[in-house]
């Protein structure tokens, strides 16, 4: 359950913020009545130091943690990607299951367990603090058991981009709706000999996702798993002074599942008949995918405001 409200923990008595706001309003006006400078300032400094007496606490949430686990990361990048930036929920984000957890000394342990309990403090603001690392606590005990518990014969290749561990989350029987995970270190930008760098990257790609879709079928998940695959760029089509191409507008995505109906959906770009950058000119804008994926797998309203503007799905389900 969670719910968002504008609540206040004043620094002072309301009686004694009620006088100084009185005191303040005839301060000001004395100085309108007299002609003083810097009144308006003066005002506005006022206003600013009544809001922090005030103690706002723009959000107070109670969420069930183990049942409130929307997105699941894991994620090797340097740093965080679009993806765990919610407006609404928290995403549980990992990279190493076996070090998710908060290292301290024995000693200290005892303490730790008791600052996440909310019912220990009326101040909503810290209340909140506190229940995001309760959820952390219970999210990352329930990433580790899956994880140790998790055993695959299947081969992944020789990296698994995190699928191995998003196979194991799936196994475990996470609460969560959306898996997250992305190629380290911005592979993929081949700006240099692309050829072979290229080839070897995309046949990395294929094992691990084979590898996943297999397991899913091992595990008797494969009718409830599909697989959305992007780039947040493309490639231009002329090669350049060093062997590769540069950034692009346009790219492909790739959707792979049992219940996906296989094909080629959009139309096919030209490679000849480029825009003035030398880039594709895109024929299916890729909110249409997005929207396919949110009404069209995931059974949720795909808002205007998600996706500023509404888009026809794709008829790629079975």
């Amino acid at each position: 359950m969670m719910g968002d409200e504008l609540l206040f923990q004043p620094l002072l008595p309301w009686p004694v913020l009620g006088a100084l706001g009185v005191l303040a309003v005839l301060a000001v006006g004395a100085g309108l009545w007299f002609g003083l400078r810097g009144v308006w300032w003066r005002a506005a400094a006022l206003a600013a130091l009544g809001a922090a007496l005030a103690g706002p606490a723009l959000r107070h949430e109670t969420r069930e943690a183990l049942n409130d686990i929307v997105l699941v990361v894991t994620d090797e990048s340097a740093s965080q990607s679009l993806a765990v930036r919610s407006h609404t929920h928290v995403p549980v984000v990992f990279n190493n299951p076996d070090n998710f957890q908060r290292e301290a000394f024995f000693e200290e342990r005892s303490a730790l367990a008791a600052m996440s309990d909310t019912a220990k403090t009326s101040n909503a603001s810290q209340k909140f603090l506190l229940d995001i690392a309760r959820s952390a606590n219970e999210a990352s005990a329930l990433v580790r058991k899956a994880w140790s518990d998790y055993r695959s014969p299947i081969d992944y290749g020789l990296t698994d981009l995190g699928l191995k561990r998003v196979a194991a989350m799936i196994n475990a029987g996470l609460p969560a709706r959306l898996y997250y995970t992305s190629y380290a270190n911005n592979a993929f930008d081949t700006h240099v000999v692309q050829n072979d760098l290229h080839g070897r990257l995309l046949t990395y790609t294929s094992d691990a996702l084979s590898g996943f879709m297999q397991d899913m079928a091992r595990i008797g998940r494969a009718d409830d798993v599909v697989v959305m695959v992007f780039s947040e760029f493309g490639r231009r089509v002329p090669e350049n002074t060093s062997l590769g191409t540069d950034h692009g507008a346009a790219n492909n995505m790739f959707v792979i599942g049992k219940s996906v109906k296989g094909g080629h959906y959009g139309d096919i770009p030209s490679l000849t008949s480029l825009d003035a950058g030398d880039n594709l000119k895109f024929t299916t804008d890729f909110r249409r995918v997005y929207s396919t994926m949110v009404e069209g797998w995931l059974k949720q309203k795909a808002a205007p405001e998600l996706l500023n503007g509404t888009f026809k799905q794709f008829g790629m389900f079975a």
